[in-house]
Protein backbone atom coordinates (compact mmCIF):
# COMPACT_ATOMS: atom_id res chain seq x y z
CA UNK A 1 0.00 0.00 0.00
CA UNK A 2 1.26 3.38 -0.98
CA UNK A 3 1.82 5.63 1.57
CA UNK A 4 0.18 9.15 2.63
CA UNK A 5 0.41 12.09 -0.11
CA UNK A 6 0.64 15.20 1.56
CA UNK A 7 0.29 18.89 0.05
CA UNK A 8 1.79 21.69 1.59
CA UNK A 9 3.22 24.89 0.76
CA UNK A 10 7.03 24.84 -0.60
CA UNK A 11 9.65 26.11 1.04
CA UNK A 12 13.21 26.98 0.45
CA UNK A 13 14.54 23.68 0.96
CA UNK A 14 12.43 22.09 -1.52
CA UNK A 15 13.27 24.29 -4.44
CA UNK A 16 15.71 22.70 -6.22
CA UNK A 17 13.58 19.12 -5.68
CA UNK A 18 10.57 21.48 -7.90
CA UNK A 19 13.33 22.34 -10.20
CA UNK A 20 14.31 18.68 -10.79
CA UNK A 21 10.93 17.22 -10.83
CA UNK A 22 9.65 20.00 -13.45
CA UNK A 23 12.62 19.47 -15.94
CA UNK A 24 12.42 15.48 -15.44
CA UNK A 25 8.61 15.20 -16.08
CA UNK A 26 8.60 17.75 -18.86
CA UNK A 27 11.53 16.06 -20.69
CA UNK A 28 10.10 12.67 -19.68
CA UNK A 29 7.09 13.81 -21.59
CA UNK A 30 8.10 15.24 -24.71
CA UNK A 31 7.38 18.89 -24.07
CA UNK A 32 10.88 20.25 -24.63
CA UNK A 33 14.28 18.33 -25.79
CA UNK A 34 16.29 19.76 -23.98
CA UNK A 35 16.73 21.56 -20.29
CA UNK A 36 18.43 24.53 -22.02
CA UNK A 37 15.32 25.58 -23.92
CA UNK A 38 14.99 29.14 -22.65
CA UNK A 39 11.16 28.63 -21.00
CA UNK A 40 12.61 25.24 -19.30
CA UNK A 41 15.34 27.63 -17.93
CA UNK A 42 12.72 29.95 -16.59
CA UNK A 43 10.87 27.47 -14.74
CA UNK A 44 13.67 25.90 -12.85
CA UNK A 45 14.20 29.36 -10.99
CA UNK A 46 11.98 27.89 -8.74
CA UNK A 47 12.92 30.96 -6.05
CA UNK A 48 11.96 33.79 -8.42
CA UNK A 49 8.97 31.64 -9.34
CA UNK A 50 7.78 31.68 -5.54
CA UNK A 51 8.53 35.28 -5.13
CA UNK A 52 5.28 35.85 -7.25
CA UNK A 53 3.33 33.25 -7.22
CA UNK A 54 1.85 30.50 -4.74
CA UNK A 55 4.07 26.93 -4.67
CA UNK A 56 2.64 23.82 -3.52
CA UNK A 57 4.29 20.08 -3.00
CA UNK A 58 3.55 16.87 -2.83
CA UNK A 59 5.07 15.06 -0.34
CA UNK A 60 5.24 11.28 0.47
CA UNK A 61 7.80 10.27 3.05
CA UNK A 62 9.09 13.02 3.66
CA UNK A 63 10.24 13.33 -0.39
CA UNK A 64 8.90 15.96 -2.41
CA UNK A 65 7.23 14.03 -5.53
CA UNK A 66 5.07 16.68 -7.34
CA UNK A 67 4.44 20.51 -7.35
CA UNK A 68 2.23 22.96 -8.59
CA UNK A 69 1.67 27.14 -9.02
CA UNK A 70 -1.31 28.93 -8.38
CA UNK A 71 -2.11 31.94 -9.27
CA UNK A 72 -4.87 34.05 -8.98
CA UNK A 73 -6.48 36.84 -12.18
CA UNK A 74 -3.73 39.99 -12.40
CA UNK A 75 -0.68 37.67 -10.77
CA UNK A 76 2.47 37.47 -12.99
CA UNK A 77 2.24 34.03 -13.28
CA UNK A 78 -1.88 33.61 -14.30
CA UNK A 79 -2.03 33.66 -17.50
CA UNK A 80 -5.53 32.73 -18.43
CA UNK A 81 -7.55 33.57 -15.10
CA UNK A 82 -10.76 35.36 -14.88
CA UNK A 83 -11.13 37.37 -11.87
CA UNK A 84 -13.45 35.04 -10.57
CA UNK A 85 -11.24 32.05 -11.31
CA UNK A 86 -7.96 30.17 -9.47
CA UNK A 87 -5.51 28.83 -12.10
CA UNK A 88 -2.91 26.12 -11.73
CA UNK A 89 0.36 25.89 -14.06
CA UNK A 90 2.93 23.56 -14.18
CA UNK A 91 1.63 20.38 -11.98
CA UNK A 92 4.37 18.31 -12.48
CA UNK A 93 4.90 14.69 -10.71
CA UNK A 94 8.50 12.88 -10.33
CA UNK A 95 8.27 10.49 -13.43
CA UNK A 96 9.62 8.06 -11.17
CA UNK A 97 5.93 7.94 -8.92
CA UNK A 98 3.54 9.08 -11.96
CA UNK A 99 0.36 7.69 -11.36
CA UNK A 100 0.86 6.71 -7.83
CA UNK A 101 -1.91 9.61 -7.06
CA UNK A 102 0.46 12.68 -5.96
CA UNK A 103 -1.18 14.55 -9.39
CA UNK A 104 -4.89 13.67 -8.22
CA UNK A 105 -3.99 14.80 -4.83
CA UNK A 106 -2.46 18.03 -5.95
CA UNK A 107 -5.92 18.67 -8.37
CA UNK A 108 -8.07 17.44 -5.37
CA UNK A 109 -6.17 20.30 -3.16
CA UNK A 110 -6.33 22.81 -5.43
CA UNK A 111 -10.37 22.23 -5.39
CA UNK A 112 -10.54 22.48 -2.19
CA UNK A 113 -8.61 25.83 -1.92
CA UNK A 114 -10.58 27.32 -4.29
CA UNK A 115 -13.91 26.76 -2.66
CA UNK A 116 -12.45 28.65 0.43
CA UNK A 117 -11.67 31.76 -1.48
CA UNK A 118 -14.08 34.41 -1.42
CA UNK A 119 -15.30 35.14 -4.77
CA UNK A 120 -13.77 32.53 -6.69
CA UNK A 121 -16.32 30.16 -8.65
CA UNK A 122 -13.61 28.35 -10.74
CA UNK A 123 -10.61 26.58 -11.20
CA UNK A 124 -9.09 26.85 -14.67
CA UNK A 125 -5.75 25.25 -16.54
CA UNK A 126 -4.01 25.22 -19.29
CA UNK A 127 -2.42 22.16 -20.85
CA UNK A 128 -0.86 21.02 -23.97
CA UNK A 129 -2.61 19.42 -26.22
CA UNK A 130 -0.88 15.64 -26.82
CA UNK A 131 -0.83 15.78 -23.22
CA UNK A 132 -3.05 13.09 -22.99
CA UNK A 133 -2.33 11.95 -19.63
CA UNK A 134 -2.91 14.98 -17.93
CA UNK A 135 -6.44 15.60 -20.28
CA UNK A 136 -7.59 12.04 -18.54
CA UNK A 137 -6.81 13.59 -14.99
CA UNK A 138 -8.67 17.09 -15.35
CA UNK A 139 -11.57 14.84 -16.64
CA UNK A 140 -11.44 12.43 -14.09
CA UNK A 141 -11.55 15.03 -11.36
CA UNK A 142 -14.15 16.97 -13.02
CA UNK A 143 -12.36 19.73 -15.43
CA UNK A 144 -14.31 20.81 -18.79
CA UNK A 145 -12.41 22.06 -21.86
CA UNK A 146 -13.39 25.70 -22.81
CA UNK A 147 -12.02 25.42 -26.70
CA UNK A 148 -13.17 28.93 -26.88
CA UNK A 149 -10.42 30.16 -24.45
CA UNK A 150 -7.61 28.06 -26.15
CA UNK A 151 -4.79 29.60 -26.93
CA UNK A 152 -1.73 30.21 -28.87
CA UNK A 153 2.20 30.37 -27.15
CA UNK A 154 3.33 33.79 -28.48
CA UNK A 155 5.70 33.71 -31.27
CA UNK A 156 4.65 29.81 -31.71
CA UNK A 157 2.09 27.84 -33.84
CA UNK A 158 1.74 25.76 -30.48
CA UNK A 159 -1.83 25.52 -29.32
CA UNK A 160 -2.92 25.17 -25.46
CA UNK A 161 -6.12 23.68 -24.59
CA UNK A 162 -8.28 25.43 -21.39
CA UNK A 163 -10.12 23.53 -18.71
CA UNK A 164 -12.29 24.93 -16.15
CA UNK A 165 -13.94 23.23 -13.25
CA UNK A 166 -16.65 25.50 -11.68
CA UNK A 167 -16.60 25.51 -7.71
CA UNK A 168 -19.52 26.10 -4.98
CA UNK A 169 -17.69 27.96 -2.31
CA UNK A 170 -17.66 26.04 1.24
Amino acid sequence: MQSQITIRPAVEADFQAVARITVDSYLAAGYFDSADHPYMQQIQDVAARAAKATIWVAERDRQVVGSVTLALAGEPFADIALPDELEFRMLVVDPAVQRSGAGKAMVEAIIAHAKSLEGITGVALTTGGTWESAHGLYRKTGFKRVPERDWLIPGTDIKLLVYRLDVQPT
